[in-house]
């Protein structure tokens, strides 16, 4: 028995090891290597956002990938953080900065759990509607009560700097690199979560609630849990989408779209897969830009902005339809499946 053990440990500790070595590289190249060498228009323009979408990923994809909990209201979740923050340091404020993004994680966890409720009942495309009147209501309360942007008679309101004790992040490399550290933690927490209990019971209601429900998985606590993380987690990327990115703290920029967008992110990337968060927000970010240049470039100015914009809206849209049916499981498969082909292993 030793001796058929033994080949797929030795097999699977340099698959690890190799893991942990390209995880490394990755983070020393975005903390050192590219503050040293990049431009700001990469920080601003493609970096930041990335991160903030990547982490809003992250966090749909334990709702939906995992618990397989559909949800259409991330961007309200994300307009909850943003506000809950802006708040929370406006009125008190000897509060760390860092404490006002904790705080405003939970309380997009508690608006998570009530709009939540409906899945101990609901499923699927009922679920989904449920959840969309979230984004529907928080939007209607952030525009009609003044009292969430301190009575500002546009309902814009500038974000104040990021700052931590004495540390102030207010160029294009500091925003990135606070929006880095902030995903980088939150996106290990999650990695870990999926490897735990809570993890394995995410998948098990996922795949069949009465099944879970007969080896002592408790279905109803799974689901809320996953519906807290979750916008936990969408809420801290909505502080770093409004503060790091946008700098203004608006109802506009958490708008239906942006729910969607975040569900394409984890659509392209792959469900149930962490990396998955990061391909397709690498991929809602960045295509758009590379459309919108060789579309310039090949028609010379022939076309208005408005059919350009159009025009990805629709490459994308075919895209996604074109990964649902030729590969569901996203660019994190397709990786995988690279990957192996380039170890000699067979898919």
């Amino acid at each position: 028995m030793s001796i058929s053990v033994t080949p797929s440990i030795e097999r699977s500790l340099p698959r690890a090891a190799i893991g942990g070595l390209t995880v490394a590289a990755i983070l020393f190249i975005a903390f050192v290597v590219l503050p040293s060498v990049g431009s700001d228009y990469l920080f601003e323009a493609i970096l930041t956002p990335f991160l903030a979408l990547a982490l809003a990923g992250v966090g749909l994809n334990l709702l939906t990938g995992y618990a397989g909990q559909v949800s259409l209201g991330s961007a309200a979740f994300m307009a909850v953080g943003a506000f809950a923050a802006y708040n929370f340091n406006l009125r008190v404020p000897e509060l760390p900065f860092l404490v006002s993004i904790v705080l405003a994680g939970l309380t997009a966890a508690g608006i998570g759990l009530i709009f939540g409720l409906p899945s101990l009942r609901l499923r699927g495309f009922y679920l989904a509607v449920s959840t969309l009147a979230a984004q529907f209501f928080v939007q209607w309360a952030l525009t009609k009560f003044g009292w969430f942007s301190n009575d500002n008679p546009s309902g814009i309101i500038n974000a104040p700097p990021l700052k931590i004790a004495s540390v102030t992040f207010d160029t294009a490399v500091g925003r990135y690199l606070f929006s880095l550290g902030i995903v980088t933690v939150l996106t290990f927490l999650a990695w870990r979560l999926t490897r735990a209990q809570t993890g394995r019971n995410f998948i098990a209601v996922r795949d069949n609630q009465t099944a879970a429900r007969v080896i002592g998985v408790p279905v109803l606590r799974t689901k809320l849990l996953a519906f807290a993380v979750s916008s936990f987690i969408i809420g801290v990327a909505g502080v770093l989408w409004a503060f790091a990115y946008l700098r203004t703290v608006e109802p506009a920029g958490f708008n239906l779209d942006r729910s969607f967008q975040i569900l394409f992110i984890i659509i392209i990337g792959g469900l149930a897969s962490i990396r998955g968060a990061f391909l397709g927000a690498g991929f809602i970010v960045v295509f758009p830009l590379l459309l919108s240049r060789l579309g310039g470039e090949l028609l010379g100015g022939i076309v208005d902005s408005g059919v350009v914009e159009m025009s990805q809206r629709i490459v994308i849209g075919a895209l996604i339809i074109l990964f649902l049916i030729a590969e569901p499981k996203g660019l994190a498969e397709l990786g995988r499946r690279a990957a192996r082909r380039l170890g000699g292993r067979p898919t």
